[in-house]
């Protein structure tokens, strides 16, 4: 048997290398190809750790979708009641009052713990060590790899929607444009009524209502939204048929 039959498959990072795919625009039209955004990322060791990074991704996707449909009560109204009352807080009191409340407020229940376990330890005469021990030991630092991997998705996102916005304001789509700009007109009156704090606790209410609601729902918003859609639709394509250059070329 030859020696190259001898190597593990996969080892020339060919299981790791991802098809090439034209993504959409977020208003429909073609937009730039991912695989042009990751120059330079193409050796087979930073490909499998994108591919191991693509697991620790998915699973940090899961437990946001575990939180935000409650299938842990008790772990997801904790975090909604936490997140609720940073931003409420933040309604009343500035950025930097905030910060300070909380760490002075973290930073008593530590003390406050550390003096009470070391007064438990003398009068017991024991010594169970730092009570923090275990916390102090867990590794935090982040590898090279994953420095490389956050900084290679950050830069897809940034050029992604730089190529968008472009797109968008010098009219590559007669359409796309006409409905970024409804967008923008729209998100004028939503300025007016809300501040960008109010609109943020009405997002997160609602990324933990909606989907309870929509799970619940299914199959009659499914329903509905369907016709919205088909609507919508309908209405955009007439749009192109009369405005000059907006169909798009096959």
């Amino acid at each position: 048997m030859s020696a190259n039959s001898s190597e593990g498959p996969g080892l020339d990072g060919k299981w790791f290398e991802e098809e090439e795919e034209e993504k959409n625009g977020m208003f429909g039209s073609a937009g730039p190809r991912f695989d042009e955004m990751r120059d330079g990322v193409h050796a087979p060791k930073q490909q499998f750790h994108r591919f191991e990074g693509r697991g620790v991704a998915m699973e940090t996707a899961s437990t946001v979708v575990d939180l935000l449909h409650w299938r842990d009560l008790k772990q997801s109204g904790l975090v909604f009641g936490s997140v609720l009352l940073l931003l409420f807080s933040l309604t009343q009191f500035s950025v930097v009052s905030v910060i300070a409340y909380l760490a002075l407020a973290v930073l008593s229940a530590t003390i406050s713990f550390r003096v009470y376990k070391s007064v438990l330890q003398a009068v017991q005469k024991t010594d169970e060590g730092h009570p923090f021990k275990a916390y102090l030991e867990v590794e935090i630092d982040l590898s090279a790899d994953q420095i490389i991997k956050y900084v290679d998705k950050t830069q897809l996102y940034i050029n992604s929607t730089m190529k968008e916005l472009r797109r968008l304001f010098l009219v590559q789509d007669m359409v796309d444009s006409i409905k970024f700009a409804v967008l923008m007109w729209l998100l004028t009156y939503v300025g007016a009524l809300f501040n960008g704090l109010t609109l943020l606790i009405l997002v997160v209410v609602s990324m933990f209502s909606v989907p309870v609601v929509y799970e619940k729902y299914q199959t009659q918003i499914d329903q509905y939204l369907g016709l919205v859609r088909t609507q919508f639709n309908s209405i955009m394509g007439k749009v192109r048929e009369k405005v000059p250059g907006a169909k798009k070329k096959e």
